[in-house]
């Protein structure tokens, strides 16, 4: 029997995939949770075989919660779901270490289809368009940031400082300046405010605008 951890911040959500996942003889729900502390929390003492996680969650993002697992555990299998399923959440997800990535809006029967293979291949990836992003991503003239860069792009969207980002990444201060300065170079902008606008245009700060 698979066991499966939900994470969602809204209860309406994780019962129904408590009930998608509930067929016979396939999955076992062994926790619930709404944020990424409380799943990191039960993914440690339950220690399921699958975790499905929402992008956006109260005190961080479900990307947090698979990078910290994926380090952790390289058998678990890590499946990613969001409202705003674009090309750059897909392959923050992949970078991430994500097993699978769904829409919000699939059938609830992807979203199952997706936990069996992260059980089973949890370091393969795979996601419903992945072989068309791949496709748009060859031929974009978007510019492509590094896991780390994103990472630090959305810290500069939540307002953060140099030293505060430094602290949440665990850098110096003088690699995050470095970081924010490629950040900038790849952006073709002169500062934060610039940076900022030219992400939001190109799609590159979706989760982080339409984060409550």
């Amino acid at each position: 029997m698979t066991t499966v951890l939900l994470v969602d911040d809204h209860e309406l959500i994780r019962s129904g995939l408590a009930g998608a996942f509930a067929g016979p003889g396939q999955f076992t729900v062994v926790g619930e949770a709404g944020t990424v502390r409380e799943a990191l929390a039960i993914a440690s003492s339950a220690q399921p075989d699958v975790v499905v996680t929402d992008v956006r969650l109260p005190d961080g993002t479900g990307l947090d919660i698979v990078r910290t697992l994926r380090k952790q555990r390289d058998d678990i299998g890590l499946v990613v779901l969001t409202m705003y399923a674009g090309d750059e959440q897909l392959f923050a997800a992949m970078d991430a270490g994500a097993s699978a990535f769904v829409g919000k809006d699939a059938p609830s029967t992807e979203v199952v289809a997706a936990a069996r293979h992260a059980a089973v291949s949890p370091r393969t990836f795979t996601c419903a368009g992945l072989g068309e992003a791949m496709m748009r991503k060859m031929n974009s003239t978007t510019p492509q940031l590094k896991e780390r860069e994103r990472e630090v792009l959305e810290l500069l969207a939540a307002g953060l400082g140099v030293s505060q980002i430094a602290g949440k990444i665990y850098m110096s201060e003088s690699a995050t300046k470095s970081h924010i300065t490629k950040i900038y170079e790849k952006l073709g902008a002169a500062n934060r405010a610039q940076a900022l606008v030219t992400a939001m245009r190109m799609g590159l700060l979706n989760e982080v605008i339409d984060r409550p």
